[in-house]
Formats: C-alpha cells, structure tokens, sequence
C-alpha cells in the first residue's frame, strides 16, 4: 500500500541469533510433482482492477486474466490469494486507503471472480486497514495492518468458519509495534509470515525507515524478536509489499516493491533467511505490477 495516511542491524547479527537446527536443503532438481505459482497484484495504470498472472518457475509469469476483477466499489489494492480446503480461491484486499474494512472475492479458477463482502475490522479509532495477507497454519488467518493516523500495527483475524464469513477477535501480533514511549516510530505494514521448523518469521515493513525487517517469534502471535533491521538483507529502501514462497530446491524467495522506481524485484535465500541474493528485478512485470502477492500450490505432472 503505497498511498499513505501518515509518513511512512546487520546479517551477522541475524545469523548469530538464528538457529541451525537442520543442514541446508540441497538445490535438488524439480521432481514430476511440479508447482503452479499464481500472482495476484494491481497496475501501476489502475487500483480499481485485479490482474491475476501464472509462472511455471515462479520467475516469468503471463497474463492469465486482466482485468479479472473489479469490486462494486472502491478500490483493490493489495490483492492476496489462496486456495481454501473447499477448492476455490480467496482474494483479500485493501478496498480504500482510508477505511476499516478488508475486501473479499472467491473464484473457482483464478479467471472469475465474485465480490463476497467487505468486512468491517472491529478495533476502535482505527482509519487506515492495509494489506490484508492471507496465512494458513491449521486455521486459515488474515494479516492485516491497522493504523489509527499515528502509527501502524499487525493484527491477526482468524476465521471463526469454514465458509470464511465471520472472524474472531483481532488480535496484535506482539513485539511488532512501536513502544508505548516511542513517540517517532510509524510502525510497520504489509508484514507477511513464514513458518519454518516450527518457528514463526515476520517480514515487516518499517514505515519509518522504509525497510524491510525480519522479526521471528514461537507462535503466529508472538512475541517476535527482531533479527534484521535497516539494510540487513541488502534489499536497499524504500521497500514495501513483501511476498514470500518456498523454492522447489529448498529455497525462499521473497517478491517486493521498490514503489518510487515504478520496479519490481526480487531475492533469494538458501540459508534459512540469513543473507539474500542481490535484487534483480522481475522480467516482464517490473513497471508494471504494484504490491503482488504469490502463492504456489503443487501441480503432478506424471
């Protein structure tokens, strides 16, 4: 999210604090159960319209359908997919840059889309609700980033239903957030989470600095611990918009923005997130998309 309602340490310190609790993966070929990677995102040319795109190796993607949708009003900014157990696919997305609700559309094949319903997150004095990002760990989870004009927090919606009509109470995500004495941080935005050996890492983006920074915790909720602030990762500022996936070889690769460029990147780990590849920028889209969300799901080609 990159229209803004308020202002928006090192990799050894990162790996001295990150465990190594299993070898590094082998880069193994991809075996003949091979994945699909559907992106979701905006344009730089509309934030009324979903274009939805599908790479075979999560590099170069083609249009599957664009415009694919259009809610009935407002925006769709910041669109996250997945598939849900019932086979059908969810976007979430942020419907205005200055409302409380999150946006929700179903598909059966990614190419149709339905607007479901705008919820309306009930947490006080809230008046900014950005960059709904969807997490399943058992329950399937909303991350979504609440600002009251002051500063911003990630809170967690859990679904409360399978139909994924009706949510739980939405619950901070502890430990990323400013002090209640600091008076100078904004907070962060567009976090997303991976888990790895049972452990929970959050990438969030600082909205002071424009960084994104790595915070790691027991549980989805916390408390995190950060172990990479400022340029830890080598990915420069301002970034924002973080997708992340697993690799066929054992892998991560996390998408991004660098939305004052107009570019798109991104940047690989095979070291359980301790240090990165360069950015390049992704062939094809960068220019074109803003703040996508991927997701991969398993496709047996045999």
């Amino acid at each position: 999210m990159t229209t803004r309602a308020v202002g928006r340490r090192s990799v050894l310190a990162c790996a001295a604090a990150l465990p190594l609790t299993a070898a590094l993966p082998a880069r193994a070929a991809a075996t003949a159960s091979s994945s699909r990677y559907t992106m979701t995102a905006f344009t730089a040319a509309s934030e009324h319209d979903l274009y939805v795109y599908e790479s075979a190796d999560a590099l170069t993607f083609e249009l599957l359908r664009g415009p694919a949708y259009r809610p009935p009003s407002g925006v769709m900014r910041d669109p996250s997919i997945f598939r849900h157990a019932d086979g059908a696919y969810y976007l979430a997305y942020t419907p205005s840059g200055s409302g409380h609700s999150i946006g929700f559309a179903r598909s059966a094949d990614r190419i149709s889309w339905t607007h479901l319903y705008d919820y309306p997150v009930p947490v006080p004095r809230i008046e900014a609700c950005w960059a709904p990002e969807w997490f399943v760990d058992g329950d399937v989870h909303v991350i979504v980033s609440l600002g009251d004009g002051r500063r911003f927090v990630p809170y967690v919606l859990t679904a409360a239903d399978s139909a994924l009509r009706s949510w739980n109470a939405p619950t901070p995500m502890a430990g990323i957030e400013p002090g209640p004495l600091d008076l100078t941080s904004i907070g962060y935005i567009d976090t997303t989470v991976v888990r790895l050996d049972d452990r929970y890492y959050a990438f969030a983006n600082n909205e002071t600095t424009k960084y994104i920074e790595l915070a790691v915790a027991p549980t989805l909720l916390g408390p995190y611990t950060f172990l990479g602030t400022g340029d830890w990762a080598g990915w420069g500022t301002p970034r924002e918009g973080q997708s992340l996936i697993r690799l066929p070889d054992g892998g991560q690769r996390i998408y991004f923005d660098a939305y004052t460029t107009g570019k798109y990147f991104y940047s690989d780990s095979y070291d359980q997130f301790r240090t990165w590849t360069p950015p390049r920028e992704l062939p094809g889209l960068s220019g074109t998309i803003r703040h996508a969300t991927v997701f991969s799901e398993g496709i047996d080609r045999r």
